[in-house]
């Protein structure tokens, strides 16, 4: 029997990842729980399911993969969470403008007659 892993897709909100628990063919899948293992059927069906059931735009719910693919996830998750530059890292020097640069704020304000589309944006 072929088996895939499956996991919901971890909450973030800002992404639509909203759902926290989904129930298929008795198997409580839960998004702080992590990986299951399931059969290659109960995984073809997890691939259709989104986060909002009616919205079929939103973004898809589970993460579907073999177990090679989800170790390398894995990977590349705790070494995204680890991206943080501690004191003792080599850090380069971030250079500072110099004093005489010209910034946005220095521009001169557009005129409030000029209503005219611009040529370039028509």
């Amino acid at each position: 029997m072929e088996t895939m892993l499956v996991r919901l897709k971890p909450l973030d909100p800002r992404r639509g990842n909203v759902l926290r628990r989904f129930t298929y063919q008795g198997i409580k899948f839960h998004e702080e729980r992590g990986w299951y293992r399931v059969a290659k059927a109960v995984a073809d069906y997890l691939r259709s399911v989104h986060q909002q059931p009616a919205d079929p735009h939103s973004p898809l719910a589970f993460d579907i993969c073999t177990e090679d693919e989800a170790r390398s996830t894995e990977a590349k998750e705790k070494e995204a969470a680890n991206a943080r530059k501690t004191a003792t890292d080599d850090i380069k020097l971030s250079v500072a403008r110099p004093a005489g640069a010209v910034t946005t704020g220095d521009l001169p304000e557009p005129a409030k007659d000029d209503k005219k589309p611009r040529k370039d944006r028509a």
